[in-house]
């Protein structure tokens, strides 16, 4: 009986290992998931924001040049709790974002395809940068800490 228990309490701790392990590994996938190599910019309309956790998310319209309005969402690299530590708080972030915001964009494509995409960099119309993306274990951008 204990060697029974001893293999359940092994069986046990290896699934949770391995779920942990698939977890972390899901969501550190960020960087890998998209084409760093790929990144575009264009002019866009907000039309959502949502300050959650992993990952705060955009979404924007971008009207092509054959005048198709092409509905996108957006990833931001930084967590809330950086967001926060740079001083991009939910409330700024709301008042910034706005439904209707017209912003400029930078964003690398998902390699999966679609209409997914990591956020880089966001400027307003006159080019102030409102967020960018620093590179891994750097401090986030001093634009992003500016009141």
């Amino acid at each position: 009986m204990i060697r029974g228990s001893a293999a359940w309490r092994c069986l046990a701790a290896a699934v949770i290992v391995g779920a942990v392990a698939s977890t972390a590994g899901a969501h550190h996938g960020t960087l890998v998931s998209y084409d760093r190599e790929k990144q575009w910019t264009a002019k866009a309309t907000v039309t959502d924001f949502k300050y959650v956790n992993p990952h705060a998310q955009i979404y924007f319209d971008v009207t092509d040049a054959k005048g198709t309005v092409v509905h996108w969402s957006g990833e931001l690299l930084p967590n809330p709790a950086q967001l926060i530590a740079s001083g991009w708080t939910r409330r700024r972030s709301m008042e910034a974002l706005k439904v209707g915001t017209i912003i400029n964009i930078t964003v690398a494509p998902a390699h999966a395809g679609g209409n997914v995409v990591l956020v880089m960099r966001i400027t307003n119309e006159k080019g102030e940068e409102l967020l960018g993306a620093p590179p891994p274990g750097a401090p986030p951008s001093p634009a992003a800490a500016r009141p």
